[in-house]
């Protein structure tokens, strides 16, 4: 590797475009569910500099919609954080897997990649790179990915909250909203193990749906990973047995 290509900025890696490129396939069901949360932060009844605040600091678009009727309801403050944490507990599964990639990188570093992680960014990143092991062309690809994510929601959002009393709740456009994730989840349904761990987180879901605090969506997480590390464990050892007797 020359000193150039050393010294040339991450986003003209060509894993930069990849990543960017791989994420524009959902980048319009971003976009809407971001609008949606724009517009139901809008309606809230918060005051803008909060509401923009909001949008730009926390950048989690199911803690957000979880805690903004609590937060105008004026919950207490503990009430609303054990809300926002529940519903994000899937970032630390996000955390440990992403561990052995990007652990040697400065905390500084660490930090940035954390804010702008997402559950897409995390799905296509884990479909690119399986094997856990750090390599120079995951962070151009981290961010090439992330940055479209990343402003494919800001803008509706922001665009949501300015035009909340032009685009009212009662269009029903939470429903499409969910329709939405309903086709991003659907489009990244690409094997067996991942589509019988979406069958499962789903069963759980509505299983677990009595649940507070939304603890149904944690229940479903843990439900689909639990069910993707058990295929992914048997599958080698099924192939094995085959090999074994061929």
């Amino acid at each position: 590797m020359t000193a150039d290509t050393e010294a040339a900025p991450i986003w003209r890696h060509p894993e930069f475009a990849r990543g960017a490129r791989e994420m524009l396939g959902t980048a319009i069901g971003i976009a809407a569910w971001g609008l949606i949360t724009g517009v139901a932060m809008g309606n809230s009844g918060l005051p803008l500099a909060l509401m923009i605040m909001m949008s730009l600091l926390v950048f989690a678009g199911s803690a957000q919609l979880a805690v903004l009727p609590l937060m105008a309801s004026g919950a207490p403050v503990g009430v609303v954080w054990a809300t926002a944490l529940c519903i994000n507990l899937r970032f630390i599964i996000f955390s440990a897997a992403w561990r052995p990639y990007f652990m040697a990188y400065p905390l500084a570093m660490r930090l940035r990649l954390a804010y702008f992680t997402a559950d897409l960014n995390y799905v296509l990143f884990m479909r690119r790179f399986p094997e856990p092991r750090p390599a120079p062309e995951q962070l151009p690809y981290f961010w090439g990915g992330v940055v479209l994510n990343w402003t494919s929601w800001q803008l509706p959002s922001l665009a949501g909250i300015v035009l909340a009393d032009v685009v009212p709740m009662h269009w029903g456009i939470g429903f499409a909203g969910t329709l939405a994730l309903l086709g991003i989840a659907l489009s990244l349904l690409s094997d067996r193990a991942t589509g019988v761990a979406g069958v499962v987180a789903g069963c759980a879901a509505v299983a677990a749906y009595a649940l507070p605090l939304k603890l149904n969506i944690v229940v479903a997480i843990a439900a689909a990973v639990a069910m993707g590390l058990l295929i992914d464990h048997t599958t080698p050892r099924a192939a094995a047995r085959v090999d074994d007797k061929t």
